[in-house]
């Protein structure tokens, strides 16, 4: 089960993770950091409230400014170092993020959830898009991996392994109804579109919706 956290915001794990290494820095370093790393991906960082964030952990504690620097005529900017609550809050929730298994809401997933709105060969098309916006993603991981891997840990590497994992086994599952389409074995399917062609629900869909609304009734 998860806990409720102070600050919550996955940018605030990036910044706890990059002061743990010892080293002060002010938001610009952080965020240029962050950047370079790739966690603007892997934490979907909205940089608009990066500040915010920041401003967060130190509220609470986590992190403590230590000084300010100056690069050439530019004003000073203060510099932070996480606090010891600051890291046992890092670990803490590193190891609920690790261990704890949580329910996420993907887009696709919300558009799967109604995917009758839309006719089932319009469906076909848009999912051979996507498969193929897959396959391009996922190559373009296997670059960056190939370039990297010489140079760079596999501890630093794994997330992107993670997604490329995450995207082949979408795009396996995105073929196989493609699949089920294609040879028109997919349950329902002349239903589906027989409303498109009509506009008349099947008997066996208006039975499933009258059964829904009864037991919301409850």
């Amino acid at each position: 089960m998860t806990k409720p956290r102070k600050v919550s915001n996955l940018l605030a794990l990036g910044i706890l993770a990059l002061l743990t290494t010892g080293r002060a820095m002010h938001p610009y370093e952080m965020a240029n950091m962050l950047r370079r790393t790739g966690k603007e991906r892997d934490l979907n960082i909205k940089w608009g409230s990066f500040y915010t964030v920041v401003q967060n952990l130190e509220k609470y504690g986590f992190i403590e400014a230590t000084g300010s620097d100056r690069d050439g005529r530019r004003p000073e900017r203060t510099v932070y170092a996480i606090t010891p609550a600051g890291r046992a809050e890092l670990l803490d929730w590193m190891r609920e993020l690790v261990a704890v298994p949580q329910a996420a809401f993907p887009r696709f997933e919300a558009a799967l959830s109604v995917l009758g709105v839309l006719p089932p060969d319009e469906v076909t098309v848009l999912l051979q898009a996507r498969v193929t916006a897959i396959e391009e993603s996922v190559e373009t991981y296997r670059e960056e991996i190939a370039q990297s891997s010489p140079q760079v840990p596999r501890i630093f590497l794994i997330e992107t392994e993670y997604t490329m994992a995450m995207l082949e086994a979408e795009a396996a599952w995105v073929r196989s109804l493609l699949a089920e389409l294609a040879k028109e074995t997919m349950p329902g399917l002349a239903e589906w579109r027989e409303f498109h062609a009509t506009g008349q629900m099947a008997p066996e869909f208006n039975e499933l919706l009258d059964e829904g609304g009864t037991a919301t009734d409850r």
